[in-house]
């Protein structure tokens, strides 16, 4: 946005600044973020705080450095907000958990480390953080944010205590980061209607468990590599010669790879589904749905863990789900696969759908990333970064509440319904 767009807002973001920043205690505070706010809404090519404060008619370096990077308001109130406000707004088909990384020089700035890095698309230096977005084919907005603390953090006293992160929080897996942040969204009361993850995510059988047990439902890409059985399979037991342990009912036959398995369906098993219109033209390609029963010894293990805690025993059956497989038209054998554990009858074209949908967060992420500085933050300490990432969020919030909005509000609208008082408490 230009000064003059910026200038043209002030009134709406006054408002919005005024709701969602309701839990931060002091006045000033709450006038620097909307300060702040602007500041990441500006054209310019940095968004860091000196050369946001130098383009902002009010913007003075020292007091948003201290309101970023030392003051000790808390961005979980604002992230909530934002989310109670963004998700009815939305409308949201699913959830989408993701990376994202931001390439740092030097070893000081909070959680950086040698790691891969997306941005990069190698190994390089580098924070890592775990999101999770509402997302629609016209909107998408973050939920919550984790920094990743990389294992050479969990005992460096001397970085932990120069970058201020508290003693509770350690080395933790970026799934069950993800699996964190869907707890405290639930927390404030809300669900998701399904999730969908790239296979980072998806490959990992203790995520998709994790997300079984809280009744989460999900489609999430997997690798053509990742072996299950038919659904029909059945396993069984040798007869038991009355000596030592009883055998345990195991699949005789070895596990299919899902690539193997898929193209012996054979192209003509693959139906056509189209599942959005694209700038040019409608997105279609072919598809095809299988039951099958993921294969390995962790999904067995875990398999087993689950039946003994609620029957006490097990029967040796793994957990049926969906494979989605597609395979364009042109390619020589399918490309892409994903595990849904979605009813049985779902439609294909949902499935398909919820597995396309990621695209939408690929292009907020530029937004939020070349448009809204969230990748220019260079300070170094925890509170910073969460407090950076928040205002950022609450920029591309801001801006998605306009986009969605009608030329006119009205106060039904979207954009004035969420600030009447029964929705600012």
């Amino acid at each position: 946005m230009d000064a003059h767009e910026v200038n043209r807002a002030r009134a709406k973001l006054a408002l919005f600044v005024a709701d969602v920043f309701a839990s931060v205690p002091r006045k000033d505070q709450r006038a620097k973020g909307d300060c702040y706010l602007r500041g990441l809404m500006l054209d310019g090519r940095r968004k860091s705080i000196q050369p946001m404060a130098e383009r902002l008619p009010d913007g003075n370096e020292q007091n948003l450095q201290q309101f970023v990077n030392q003051s000790t308001w808390d961005p979980v109130p604002v992230r909530r907000r934002i989310a109670e406000r963004m998700v009815p707004l939305i409308g949201p088909d699913a959830w989408a958990v993701d990376d994202v990384s931001f390439p740092k020089d030097g070893r000081m700035s909070v959680a950086v480390a040698h790691q891969y890095c997306g941005a990069l698309g190698k190994q390089a230096n580098c924070q890592v953080a775990v999101s999770v977005h509402a997302v629609s084919d016209t909107a998408s907005c973050p939920l919550q944010w984790r920094l990743f603390v990389p294992e050479e953090w969990a005992h460096d006293a001397g970085r932990r205590h120069k970058t201020g992160i508290s003693q509770e929080i350690g080395h933790r897996e970026k799934w069950r980061l993800a699996l964190d942040a869907f707890d405290e969204l639930a927390r404030w009361g809300m669900v998701p209607p399904a999730v969908v993850a790239d296979a980072g995510y998806g490959q990992n059988a203790d995520f998709r468990d994790g997300l079984d047990s809280r009744d989460i439902g999900y489609v999430v890409a997997v690798r053509s590599d990742m072996t299950v059985h038919r659904h029909d399979a059945q396993p069984a037991a040798p007869a038991w010669s009355g000596n030592g342990r009883k055998p345990q009912p195991r699949y005789r036959e070895k596990p299919s790879p899902l690539a193997t398995l898929a193209a012996g369906h054979g192209r003509s098993a693959f139906t056509e589904v189209t599942w959005r219109e694209g700038s040019r033209g409608p997105m279609r390609s072919h598809f095809l749905a299988l039951r099958v029963r993921p294969a390995g010894v962790r999904a067995r293990r875990l398999a087993q863990n689950a039946a003994t805690s609620r029957y006490g025993c097990w029967d040796g059956v793994l957990p049926e789900v969906t494979l989605l497989a597609e395979w364009p038209a042109g390619a020589e054998a399918p490309t892409d696969y994903w595990l849904s554990n979605l009813p049985a009858d779902t439609q294909i074209a949902e499935l398909v759908h919820l597995a396309k949908i990621r695209w939408r967060i690929e292009h907020d992420y530029r937004e939020l990333k070349h448009g809204l500085g969230l990748d220019h933050f260079e300070g170094r300490s925890w509170a910073g970064w969460h407090h950076h990432v928040t205002l950022v969020t609450a920029a591309h919030a801001f801006l998605t509440e306009q986009r969605l909005a009608p030329k006119a509000d009205t106060p039904d609208s979207p954009s004035t319904r969420s600030l009447t008082p029964s929705k600012t408490c």
